[in-house]
């Protein structure tokens, strides 16, 4: 037989693109079409319903950047349409096939009524089936100009990321506003030949299956009249009736198809436009349901419900009987779908604790599994939090995006930095944005690597990023690939049942010990450094004002715990550690935002924790800790002067001087000594010697804090990467304009050092040692205006480290120091909390922040047969694209050295850096709310009980990576405890002893105590 391929495969595409599409929606009338334009932000329906509309014609410009224009669209369903499928078709300009980021529109009826969203991939809102011909069709429609800045695929800086610099020239061209007729035959014959047509292309070219659909397609094509196309288009189905009638093989790969739509909380546009993109996607998908009854839609993330609750009520209505019809599938059970690095683990915790309570109230489902296919990595905690809050399985995608690594599983056990071990499932298909495309399904089962031992996998079907969600086409490739010759078998099904079966089949899946680390957009634990310092901050003073309200309400008659306001307040901070706020990757405009909510958000919680602390009772200055360690520290007076002071762990003291005063502080020239360190500073303003007088040994070797300014230019993707040719240029700050004593007292001495540098730029770093303390701080303002330049600050120390180790949530990992192999070179840049810490056997030295994530750690071995080990905070970048602005002007924040210290040591200091001593007035002295002996013990969170009861909760943790037992004693009566999990739903019994109760945890076990006080009648 003649080799004919490319004739046909030719033929069929030509006909299908040009034809038969075409013919879809063939017979049309136009819509009356009037428009009005909304000032500024957005408005209610009421508004929009009540305004003059002007007359408007189809291929008319429209839409400023980032504006709403209302439409009204008026019609009648033409006599002829009698009896036949009749849908509205609108066009608004569509660029691209991308739903998420350009034009989209949701239309309702003249009542308020939302009907349906209109967007690149989904135009069509029904009318009738079937029509009885005459009927009025009047909608109002709501449409975004949301700017395309994907345009030149991120090749350029573009202004249209913010409103303030956007313009107003308008983004699109109306192209059409119709009422149609879908030629249901026609539709069906599109599909039939783009499935038949997909999965011949994609067999090899000696199958013989494919040759078998390649003949039916061109002898059906005969069949097609092209004078005729819905005439004849029953014919074409018929003849390729057969191959489509053919069932899959036996051994063939399952796919369980789960309907998606990830809508980015804010990204490449605002917070406030994601609240209209979720009452777009979800009344799609409300409709799409009743279309199609085996439909099942996946869907995460409670803030987004909760938008739609509050702002769009009949949709969330429509989302309420979906679920009841078991359609819907609320998963993930977590606030947002957060950033899976940077964000401290009670926040992790807090993201489940708010997001499962919210589907448990709202639709009585608890959800079983955690939903994260787009975060940049996922920290060695995670199977622990989520385990805790009831969790039994975790779902990820982004890691296929690896630059260097393929990872070497697709269904495994992940196994945390605690030993706890959650079931993991990471598609094949390779998307979260799935179609069912004959290429999807076929690299689904080329790159499955758990062939031999398991059969199935799980396919995120929908359009996403900017929402969309699943469409009637995609439900048509599933119906056809649900038992089709050549293809994996294709079944719509809830996650559960997905995952049910998959552990069934392969229980004893391999396993993956430590994190899932992103070998890609590293620059993420960097970018927009005022919006993760925010982050920070909030996260610990929401730790401040949850401990002194607890203590408050324990010892001050009449102060009521804020129950209310602490839960909106973690509620702003968990919605802006969604993955692509907290990491620095949004535009302009979600920034500045962040910015102003995270300013809101400390002086609201500055206002609680006053509160609760004026509640104790004024009139005495008291030192309040609190950290869950004890501190000896010097802090100011109301006066500035300099006192060193003893505070209790999580309580409070007298500000007055300690018993048993420190050696004091010299200072002299360049030199700072306090009998416990002395740091040298050079006259390039970099540190020549840290020395520590305990172990009478040299820390460094070489310039320590030095200032490295490279040339960052990524590949790719600006604000998200960091590759690694970006260290191969770069220059030293080495030309301080000044050096300046600033403090000499006994308590303290301090060096101020001022280097201008690049386009105007300077660093102003004040470097300070305290009397008692072997830390040495690194107080920094930065006013930044570089471009595509990474800061970093370096300590090379004299220390043979085997591996670092990085605060992660509730623990640390340790990363080789080596590079052995591909898996060790792709970390050369890698997130940590609080801090970092490099040891040999009998000395550390730990790397202190209160605001930096991202560092590198690489080490040599010198002439001398000693090696250097250098660790590299990671201080500020300057991408231009998304945010052509971003970090520039001011930052300030702290980092710090700490010589002689252990993993124990670094813990503490992390805590004391994060949560500065405060000064207040206070007439009481109450106890602290609970206190913990035994090393290893750390308390990380202290509050009331969420249900009102006045229980008190506790949550620690084991923080340095080795058993631990100890007590923890309470300041109050206690009646009894319970182990409880996130939710703090009992779990057991705990063992007590009059105030106390006895703790035994495993290396980085995390523990939630629910403590019920005597005399509460609980």
């Amino acid at each position: 037989m003649h080799d004919e391929r490319r004739r046909i495969e030719e033929r069929v595409e030509r006909l299908h693109n040009q034809r038969i599409k075409p013919a879809i929606h063939a017979a049309a009338v136009p819509f009356e079409v009037s428009a009005w334009q909304a000032p500024g932000e957005p408005v209610p329906f009421e508004e929009a319903a009540a305004a003059a509309y002007e007359p408007f014609a189809m291929d008319t410009p429209w839409g400023p950047p980032w504006g709403t224009t209302w439409f009204r669209m008026r019609g009648r369903v033409p006599a002829e349409f009698a009896g036949r499928r009749v849908e509205a078709v609108i066009d608004l300009g569509f660029t691209g096939d991308w739903p998420g980021n350009q034009a989209e529109a949701l239309v309702h009826l003249v009542d308020g009524t939302p009907l349906k969203a209109v967007n690149p991939l989904n135009q069509y809102v029904a009318i009738a089936n079937p029509a009885a011909g005459g009927e009025v069709i009047d909608y109002l429609v709501e449409a975004a100009s949301n700017p395309d800045i994907l345009a030149n695929d991120f090749a350029a800086p573009t202004p249209l990321g913010d409103v303030l610099t956007a313009g107003d020239k308008p983004l699109y061209t109306f192209r059409r506003a119709d009422i149609a007729v879908l030629d249901e035959e026609v539709f069906h014959l599109d599909l039939d030949v783009q499935v038949l047509r997909e999965l011949m292309l994609e067999l090899g070219e000696h199958d013989p299956r494919r040759h078998e659909i390649m003949h039916a397609l061109d002898h059906a094509m005969d069949l097609l009249d092209l004078d005729d196309i819905p005439g004849s288009a029953a014919a074409v189905r018929a003849a390729l009736k057969p191959a489509l009638s053919k069932p899959a093989h036996a051994s063939a790969h399952r796919i369980s198809g789960v309907g998606h739509a990830h809508i980015d909380s804010a990204w490449l546009w605002p917070i406030r436009e994601t609240k209209r993109k979720t009452s777009r996607t979800f009344s799609n998908v409300t409709s799409l349901a009743d279309e199609y009854e085996e439909f099942v839609f996946a869907c995460s993330q409670a803030q987004q419900y909760e938008w739609v609750r509050d702002n769009y009520p009949q949709v969330w209505a429509r989302i309420q009987e979906s679920v009841k019809k078991g359609q819907w599938a609320p998963v993930g059970g977590m606030w947002v779908e957060s950033d899976g690095n940077l964000p401290g683990g009670e926040a992790v915790a807090r993201q489940f604790v708010h997001g499962k309570r919210f589907f448990m109230e709202h639709f009585g489902v608890e959800t079983k599994g955690v939903w994260l296919p787009d975060s940049f990595g996922y920290n060695a905690a995670y199977p622990q939090i989520a385990k805790l809050a009831g969790n039994e399985w975790f779902l990820t995608q982004k890691i296929s995006w690896n630059q260097t690594n393929k990872f070497p599983h697709h269904t495994f056990w992940w196994e945390g930095i605690d030993g706890t071990r959650i079931f993991t499932h990471f598609p094949p298909v390779d998307t979260y944005n799935a179609r069912f495309s004959g290429a999807e399904m076929s690299r689904a089962v080329r790159n499955y690597a758990e062939k031999g031992g398991a059969t199935r996998s799980l396919a995120p079907f929908g359009w996403g990023d900017g929402g969309g969600g699943p469409t009637r086409e995609i439900m048509e490739r599933a119906r056809r690939l649900r038992d089709l010759e050549g293809s994996p078998r294709v079944e719509v099904e809830h996650p559960d049942a997905f995952f049910a079966k998959a552990r069934a089949e392969y229980e004893d899946a391999p396993v993956w010990v430590g994190e899932l680390y992103l070998e890609l957009h590293r620059a993420t634990y960097t970018s927009q450094a005022r919006t993760k310092q925010g982050n920070r901050r909030s996260e610990h003073k929401l730790r401040e004002a949850e401990l002194w309200a607890t203590t408050a309400a324990l010892h001050a008659p009449g102060y009521r715990y804020p129950h209310e306001k602490l839960d909106r307040l973690w509620k702003t901070v968990l919605l802006h550690q969604f993955h692509d706020i907290l990491p620095g990757s949004s535009i302009a405009w979600v920034h500045r935002e962040a910015e102003a909510e995270y300013a809101r958000v400390a002086r609201e919680l500055e206002a609680l924790t006053a509160e609760a602390v004026t509640a104790l009772g004024g009139g005495t200055a008291r030192v309040f800790n609190t950290s869950p360690y004890d501190r000896a520290e010097v802090v100011r007076d109301s006066a500035g002067t300099p006192v060193y002071v003893e505070v209790p762990a999580s309580g409070s003291a007298p500000l007055t001087a300690a018993a048993e005063a420190p050696r004091p502080v010299t200072v002299d020239g360049r030199v700072i000594d306090n009998g416990l360190v002395r740091v040298e500073i050079a006259e390039d303003g970099t540190l020549s010697s840290v020395y520590d007088l305990r172990a009478h040994r040299e820390v460094l070797v070489g310039q320590g804090n030095l200032l490295r300014l490279h040339t960052d230019l990524p590949n790719y993707w600006d604000a998200w990467d960091v590759d690694k040719h970006y260290k191969n240029r770069y220059t030293d700050l080495l030309d301080p304009s000044e050096i300046t004593v600033v403090d000499a007292d006994p308590l303290l001495g301090s060096v101020r050092i001022t280097r201008p540098f690049g386009n105007g730029s300077t660093i102003t770093q004040t470097v300070t040692v305290r009397a008692g303390s072997p830390r040495i701080d690194f107080e920094t303002d930065i006013d930044w205006h570089e471009a595509e330049k990474f800061l970093k600050a370096g300590f090379p120390v004299d220390i043979r480290a085997a591996h670092s180790s990085a605060e992660i949530q509730f623990g640390h990992v340790q990363r080789p120091t080596h590079t052995n192999t591909t898996w060790e070179a792709a970390r050369f840049e890698v997130p940590g909390h609080r801090w970092v810490h490099l040891a040999e056997p009998g000395y550390g030295v730990a790397v202190i922040n209160d605001s930096t994530y991202g560092h590198d750690v690489s080490r040599t071995v010198r002439d001398d047969g000693g090696t250097t080990t250098t660790v590299r905070l990671s201080l500020v970048r300057a991408p231009r694209v998304p945010d052509p602005g971003a970090d520039q002007g001011r930052h300030r924040f702290t980092y710090s050295l700490l010589p002689g210290a252990s993993i124990g040591d670094a813990v503490a200091a992390g805590y004391a850096l994060n949560l500065p001593l405060r000064v207040a007035d206070a007439a009481g002295a109450p106890e602290p709310v609970v206190s913990v002996s035994g090393e290893g013990l750390t308390i990380e969170a202290v509050k009331l009980a969420d249900d009102a009861s006045g229980d008190v909760v506790v949550r620690l943790y084991e923080s340095r990576g080795g058993r631990a037992q100890g007590v923890l004693r309470t300041g109050f009566p206690l009646a009894d405890a319970q182990v409880t999990d996130l939710l703090e739903r009992p779990l057991e019994t705990a063992d007590t002893e009059g105030d106390t109760v006895a703790v035994a945890l495993r290396p980085f076990q995390i523990l939630t105590l629910r403590l019920r006080r005597s005399g509460t009648g609980q």
